[in-house]
């Protein structure tokens, strides 16, 4: 507040009100006083239950390679078998010729897919594992005092002619 605020509003002066915050008289936040705290670790502990039921993922790429691979016999086989008949009927052993390439394709397409989403999810994981460690490690107690603006300029001109 100002001093012309002060002197208008008939108010007393603040120079003398200034506290003094400590880390003892502050109280530390705990999830059972900030229910979106408590919401906020309950969702998470949901999720972390959840994460280790995703099995299997191994099995899933044998069976795309297993896919691929009879698409692409199958494809090998039409094939020689449009090469081997009338050429009127070649076009359409052909096109599904193409038709299995196309889908062993599709199942490599898929593996690697979901492999780039697992390291992606891998990646976002040590991130913010990262990020997590870093502000536990930044933590530093410290006491602070109230002031208003007129008393921190004060004290800002005071450093200052100090210094010089």
């Amino acid at each position: 507040m100002t001093k012309k605020l002060e002197e208008l509003f008939d108010l007393p002066t603040t120079e003398g009100l200034v506290d003094e915050v400590t880390p003892d008289n502050v109280p530390e936040p705990i999830p059972e006083n900030n229910p979106v705290m408590q919401n906020t670790l309950s969702e998470l502990d949901k999720v972390q239950a959840a994460l280790p039921l995703v099995r299997g993922l191994e099995a899933s790429d044998t069976e795309m390679d297993d896919l691929a691979g009879k698409a692409v016999k199958g494809y090998e086989d039409m094939m020689d078998l449009g090469m081997n008949v009338d050429s009127r009927w070649a076009s359409d052993i052909f096109g599904v010729a193409s038709t299995m390439l196309g889908h062993a394709i599709t199942a490599k397409t898929a593996k690697l897919n979901k492999k780039l989403k697992m390291v992606d999810l891998q990646l976002k994981k040590a991130n913010l594992d990262q990020k997590v460690n870093v502000n536990k490690e930044e933590t530093v107690d410290g006491t602070g005092v109230v002031l208003d603006r007129n008393a921190l300029l004060d004290r800002l001109l005071n450093k200052d002619k100090a210094e010089k």
